[in-house]
């Protein structure tokens, strides 16, 4: 999902609590990972793992200068012939302490195995975020949580894409960043102004 898709969703969403709510979880988020500066760890469940949120962070770190958006997929089965950004297995939250950020990222709650690593890293001084159900150890074990019930009007993937695109939203853009958007925004007017198509 692009910067113009997210901000057509917000225009959906506009007079609804999930704006604030997914601001709020991105701004802790952001807080939590740039004043802290121990890295952030990504994941999810053996059965869900949060790959495009953890493209969008990447993209997000870029654009904005904030490195420390940029995530560790943590992986539950990684393969050893997978590539090393791939292959981060569930050890690296048991390696986690204070000054790092851990965002559990959860369909249905996380089996009993990665709740006792969660909790572990929590007492080691990380700080944990979570986004899934509004109930549960997990949600009780976050310093913050963002529900997703399974009756809201937005997806889990959906809910994810605004929390990524707000972590990056308040920080200045990197040069870099700046030229990107610039050359977005150029793409973007030239389709707007262009003329119809002929006829034939």
């Amino acid at each position: 999902m692009d910067a113009v898709r997210v901000a057509l969703l917000r225009e959906v969403l506009a007079g609804t609590e999930w704006l604030g709510a997914t601001r709020r979880f991105a701004g802790v988020l952001r807080q939590a990972v740039v004043s802290h500066g121990g890295g952030l760890l990504l994941v999810g469940t053996p059965g869900y793992e949060p790959w495009h949120l953890a493209a969008h962070l990447v993209d997000e770190a870029a654009w904005s200068g904030t490195p420390e958006l940029s995530p560790t997929l943590v992986r539950h089965d990684p393969h050893p012939s997978d590539p090393a950004h791939l292959a981060v297995g569930l050890g690296r939250v048991e390696a986690a302490r204070r000054g790092e950020t851990l965002l559990v990222v959860s369909p249905e709650g996380p089996d009993a195995p990665l709740l006792e690593r969660v909790h572990d890293a929590r007492r080691a001084g990380v700080t944990v975020l979570a986004l899934g159900p509004a109930d549960g150890d997990l949600a009780a074990m976050a310093h913050e949580a963002l529900a997703v019930r399974e009756e809201s009007e937005l997806d889990l993937d959906t809910v994810q894409h605004l929390v990524s695109a707000a972590a990056g939203e308040n920080a200045l853009p990197s040069p870099r960043g700046r030229r990107r958007l610039r050359d977005r925004l150029s793409r973007l007017a030239d389709e707007l102004t262009a003329p119809p198509p002929a006829r034939w």
